[in-house]
């Protein structure tokens, strides 16, 4: 393992990464679009996730109880709750389990919109993000996902924020 993420700047930075792409997620299905469910990717893309992320955190399984565990901590949280009210909550969970499962190395594709078209007019702040990271770390940590895999995670993910932050 690597001593930079153990420092502050690198875990701020992931955390606020992480934030806007849980944003991102969340926040896709305000706009009630429907999607279409994950599809397996081909065989050889499954060869691949062999050594991946996915298969370290224990497979759909997992990425399922996070996933799960996550939402229920967003519904109870009174900070960015109200982004939901008018949510498909089933269709959310689908997509955000499609979207950890694709950007872990699973055989998913995430089949929601583009985080840039979700969240466009949204001007979401970054109080906002710290809040759903927040929330999934608090998910990983009671699902006791081991530090290095939830770092490893955090950083799958955070790419994402630049497509969302201030949409």
């Amino acid at each position: 393992m690597s001593t930079v993420s153990s420092t502050p700047s690198f875990c701020a930075t992931v955390l606020r990464s992480v934030a806007a792409l849980a944003a991102s997620v969340l926040l896709a299905a305000c706009a009630s679009q429907t999607a279409t469910r994950a599809e397996p990717k081909p065989p050889h893309a499954a060869a691949a996730a062999k050594d991946s992320l996915f298969v370290e955190l224990g497979g759909m399984p997992a990425i399922t109880a996070v996933v799960e565990l996550f939402l229920a901590k967003v519904d109870n949280d009174l900070r960015i709750n109200l982004f939901f009210e008018k949510t498909d909550h089933k269709d959310l969970r689908n997509l955000v389990i499609e979207q950890f499962c694709q950007a872990t190395g699973g055989p998913c594709t995430y089949t929601g919109r583009s985080m840039e078209e979700a969240h466009s007019g949204m001007n979401l702040s970054d109080a906002d993000f710290a809040a759903f990271v927040e929330d999934l770390i608090a998910a990983l940590n009671e699902l006791k996902v081991p530090k290095a895999s939830q770092d490893k995670l955090l950083a799958l993910l955070g790419p994402m924020k630049p497509q969302v932050v201030g949409q």
